[in-house]
Formats: structure tokens, sequence, C-alpha cells
């Protein structure tokens, strides 16, 4: 066995183990933790596959930003785990039943797969060859030349979801007090500051 099949067995089993704990661990904490290992492995077996960018890409968002977010808020959080485990025992039929229903979905899907002759020539006329071009500029081409529009369409269709999120979720609170830019601008100095006259031994 050479180096290249030892770690890609090594990646791919440490991504599907890691990703299994994810779902199965009780503590939030390690299940981060496992999603980081899985994110990890992954980006190894990019590597093998000859596309570092996509996994140096997967290292800095997801490990770097994403994962690391979600170990914040879990550790920042007070987490009853005890009510956590009682909510999991409750919902759990509701889960299996989904998952078996996903499951049957995907033996469904592959079960009727078929691979066409022309598939091995489609996906090796996306890319030209790795001697050729290296797969960032490739990538670069795809994204920004051929599919610049798409590209920009998914950008403004995420856009607008953000922006709809954010108006759906926005309440204005009466009791919060708000700066208001354009009364600061335009107040009356002679209606703001008002002078007493304090006598010796008074108060306000």
């Amino acid at each position: 066995m050479g180096f290249a099949a030892f770690a890609f067995y090594l990646f791919a089993i440490t991504a599907v183990v890691s990703g299994g704990l994810v779902v199965l661990s009780r503590n939030p904490v390690h299940s981060v933790l496992w999603l980081i290992l899985a994110f990890i492995s992954s980006a190894g077996l990019f590597i093998l596959l000859g596309a570092e960018f996509v996994a140096l890409l997967l290292v800095i968002v997801y490990v770097g930003a994403v994962a690391v977010l979600f170990l914040f808020v879990v550790m920042m959080l007070d987490v009853d785990f005890a009510e956590l485990r009682g909510e999991f025992s409750r919902y759990a039929p509701i889960g299996f039943l989904l998952g078996l229903v996903i499951l049957l979905q995907l033996g469904f899907a592959f079960g009727a797969w078929e691979v066409t002759e022309q598939a091995a020539a489609q996906r090796a006329a996306v890319t030209p060859a790795p001697e050729q071009v290296q797969n960032t500029v490739a990538l670069g081409q795809l994204i920004y030349t051929r599919y610049i529009f798409l590209f920009q369409a998914a950008g403004l269709v995420l856009f607008v979801a953000m922006v709809g999120a954010i108006v759906l979720t926005l309440r204005h609170r009466t009791n919060v007090k708000r700066q208001d830019i354009l009364a600061q601008m335009y107040r009356d100095p002679a209606a703001s500051v008002e002078l007493k006259d304090v006598k010796p031994g008074q108060g306000i």
C-alpha cells in the first residue's frame, strides 16, 4: 500500500467516524470538536484530489470561523445537559421516523442510478488538465469568467435571504433608548442647555 492510499483511508475513516460522533456525542462541546476533526479530514481528502484551494478554504472558513463560532456559542451558553437528554428521548421517535424516510429516499435514488458512458468525458471537459493550469486558476476562470452571471445571481439570492431574515426577526422595542442622529444634528442649543442659579448652601 502506497502513502497516497494509506492517507486516503486514514482521512476517509476519520471523516466518517468523526461525522458519526458529531451526531452521537451527548456533549455539544465534544460534537463541535468532532465536527472540526471531520472538516480537517475532508480537507486532507481534497488535498489528495489535488484541490488545494478548496482544502485551505475549508480549513480557513469552516474550521477557523464557523466551527470556532459554534464552539464559543456552545461554551458561553448555559446549557442544561439533563434537559437536553430529556428532550432527545422525547423527540427520538420522530427523529428515527425522519431518518428512515431519508434512507428510503436515498435507496430509491441510488437504486435508479445509472452511469452513462459519456460521464467521464463530460467531467473531464469542465476543467483543463492539471499540468496545463493550476486548480485555483481553473476554478477562478469557471466562477468569474464562464459562470459569472450565475455566481452573481446566487450571491444576490443569498443577500435577499439575509435581508429577509433580518426584516422578519427585527423587533422595535419602545423601552429601549436609541440614537437619533438627525435629532442630535438639528437640536437647538438654547433649548438643550439650561442654566441654574444655585444659591450657596442649596442643592439643585
